[in-house]
């Protein structure tokens, strides 16, 4: 990953993170003036801003389902009795 593309999505709280996964829920791809409502609802980003974190989601996903990088491990934040 390019440290550019690093920094850019590094600009990005887990606030906007989840404003950003709702409103691509709500705005499918033929939704008209997508990236300018996803923006909207995100607050703070432009819709150029979100087209692109958009196309690095999309990247990311692509090599963690090929195989190229490994799913990440998160933590768990609740009980499980797994």
């Amino acid at each position: 990953m390019s440290s550019s593309r690093r920094s850019s999505d590094s600009n990005w709280t887990p606030k906007q993170n989840k404003l950003f996964e709702k409103a691509l829920a709500v705005y499918d791809k033929d939704t008209p003036d997508r990236w300018e409502k996803v923006a909207a609802a995100v607050g703070d980003k432009s819709p150029e801003e979100v087209r692109r974190h958009y196309e690095i989601l999309v990247t990311d996903v692509s090599y963690i389902e090929s195989g190229q990088i490994p799913i990440p491990k998160y933590k768990s934040t609740g009980n499980s009795s797994t």
